[in-house]
């Protein structure tokens, strides 16, 4: 019993010294299903400064999202596990989605648009942007070694957490986890 009143001791301090951890600490207590494969990171770590681009070419960074919760999927369209995930990741932007949580989507590799246009058409996903990454090079510069891989950012821009391979995030076990960090407010 004493250990478990310092335990949560702890676990307080910890959450009145700094949120960020306590919201990640208590985001990895509610891993349970897929959510099994989603690690978090004991510190913060930089996420990638290379930039990616629109489906039209635009330029964009994964700074330009800072200010909120983001999930990021690296997808391809010749990659199967992706075709299966991208409408859970959907449904949870539906879901979740708004001014404190998104879900940022960027096909790596070689995807010709007219690709990526018709895989989302045929899986029927609308909600989720076509960002490109043609060359990989924000892929490669975070350490993205196969797909689908899906990386959290807190709103500071930084990574908390990873999962390689595919996940029902539209489960309940995926928003307990997200709703942990990011509050019901969604």
């Amino acid at each position: 019993m004493k250990t478990l009143g310092l335990a949560l001791l702890y676990t307080a301090s910890v959450a009145l010294a700094n949120p960020a951890l306590a919201d990640t600490a208590a985001a990895d207590a509610a891993r349970a299903g897929d959510m099994k494969k989603l690690t978090f990171h004991s510190e913060a770590k930089p996420a990638g400064e290379a930039d990616f681009i629109t489906f039209e070419g635009a330029p964009l960074n994964l700074s330009d999202w800072q200010g909120k919760w983001t999930l990021v999927n690296f997808w391809a369209t010749w990659c199967a596990p992706c075709r299966h995930e991208m409408p859970m990741l959907s449904a949870l932007q539906d879901e979740l989605g708004g001014d404190t949580f998104e879900v940022v989507t960027i096909a790596t590799s070689r995807n010709p648009p007219a690709k990526m246009k018709a895989f989302f058409e045929e899986i029927g996903v609308s909600n989720l942007p076509l960002h490109r990454d043609p060359k990989s090079t924000l892929a490669r510069q975070m350490g993205i070694l196969g797909l689908p891989v899906t990386v959290i950012l807190n709103p500071e821009g930084e990574e908390v957490g990873r999962l390689t391979g595919d996940a029902d995030w539209s489960s309940e076990e995926a928003k307990a986890v997200l709703t942990a960090l990011i509050g019901a407010e969604g």
